[in-house]
């Protein structure tokens, strides 16, 4: 398994990975950056506060996208080639929810089991934070 940091390198990646196939564009450099330093993650791994810069600068273009983002995925066709000549075709939508989503999930999911291993305490509340916008209050009940 590799680091800590390129977990959350590849986390990032996936994000822009994702927009950049969906929009026939090139990827961004920021993508060949953190790509070339996750393959160098064994021998430097960064530090956790460069793994928050990552992961903000990532929010933060994001932020930029828009819904229209969206607009013709139906028609999308993706090629996704991976090493070892193992080339996947796919439609747009395919792509986003057979591929890119779950890339993302795994790595962020594979940083949060690295955090948690290491002694942070974190739970599953801490993973599904956004779920309690859902959450029901009955009466005497404390937040979680």
């Amino acid at each position: 398994m590799v680091p800590l940091t390129t977990q959350v390198r590849l986390s990032c990646i996936q994000a822009y990975e994702g927009v950049a196939r969906i929009r026939a564009e090139d990827s961004p450099q920021i993508w060949h950056e953190l790509l070339n330093e996750g393959r160098q993650g064994w021998e430097d791994p960064g530090s956790l506060a460069e793994a928050q810069d990552w992961i903000a600068d990532t929010i933060e273009f994001l932020k930029t996208i828009g819904a229209q983002v969206m607009d013709g995925v139906d028609e999308t066709s993706i090629e996704l080639e991976l090493p070892g000549g193992r080339i996947f075709d796919m439609s747009g939508v395919q792509y986003i929810s057979d591929w890119a989503i779950p890339q993302f999930y795994f790595h962020v999911m594979t940083a949060y089991s690295i955090l948690r291993h290491l002694g942070v305490d974190l739970g599953k509340a801490d993973y599904v934070r956004h779920a309690f916008a859902y959450l029901r209050q009955e009466q005497g009940q404390v937040s979680p």
